[in-house]
């Protein structure tokens, strides 16, 4: 595929670029021939069989990093933020209010919410005026208030609010330096990466996307998308998921 509404010659930077979908993302842009450079940003930088791919190291919940990241990275003309966490050590998805911790649940905020918006905060001075750009977080459809009629999970259910809430803030404020640009969340449906492993069993065969697949939907979604989709939750098929 080729991200038609970028000029030729575009610059591209996926942080969490280790991840399933980030690796994924990685791949699909470096195969346009389009995309002149992908800054590839991981905990670690890699090493990647292409000289069109600059890997960087960052840290979400270390600021500094986020910074010389964003001063390496320059002035991309797109950003994907393909970073999250639902479970990890301590933290796991809450069926129950009695299992609700405070350290587990602000380690889902910090990785969710927080690291995210400081990327934002770094990067997204740097964009390009004067023409398209793009700048896009991976979300969660669970994150939707009003859809939310199961309970539990709290901690990636609130994280992922607090998402979608400042990219919509965010937008705001990039429309009026960058008003061409666009800037949104994206729901990838349930992807076949190690976050949603232990949750795919009741998950039907054709609604179970590669990393590939997901990485496809959502930059195709993600390249028709005008100026006024901007701090919206969109999802792989390129509708919009309500607060």
């Amino acid at each position: 595929m080729s991200m038609a509404s970028l000029p030729d010659g575009y610059r591209a930077a996926v942080f969490g670029a280790s991840g399933g979908i980030g690796a994924a993302f990685v791949e699909k842009l470096v195969a346009d021939p389009r995309c002149a450079l992908v800054l590839a940003g991981a905990r670690s930088a890699q090493s990647w069989n292409s000289d069109r791919i600059t890997p960087f190291a960052f840290d979400l919940t270390n600021e500094v990093t986020i910074q010389h990241a964003a001063e390496m990275v320059g002035a991309p003309d797109l950003v994907l933020v393909a970073t999250g966490v639902l479970h990890t050590g301590r933290l796991q998805p809450e069926k129950t209010l009695r299992s609700i911790e405070a350290d587990a649940m602000a380690r889902a905020f910090a990785v969710n919410a927080t690291g995210p918006a400081l990327i934002a905060r770094h990067i997204v001075p740097l964009l390009p005026r004067g023409r398209r750009t793009l700048f896009a977080v991976l979300s969660a459809k669970v994150g939707s208030i009003s859809d939310n009629r199961l309970g539990g999970w709290h901690s990636y259910r609130a994280s992922k609010a607090a998402l979608n809430q400042l990219i919509r803030t965010i937008s705001v404020e990039l429309a009026r330096t960058h008003p061409a640009s666009v800037c949104v969340a994206l729901h990838p449906g349930t992807v076949d990466t190690a976050l949603s492993k232990p949750f795919q069993g009741g998950v039907p065969p054709e609604r179970l996307f590669t990393p590939q697949m997901a990485a496809s939907q959502l930059l195709a979604v993600l390249d028709g998308l005008g100026p006024g989709s901007s701090g919206r939750l969109i999802g792989w098929d390129g509708q919009e998921i309500y607060p």
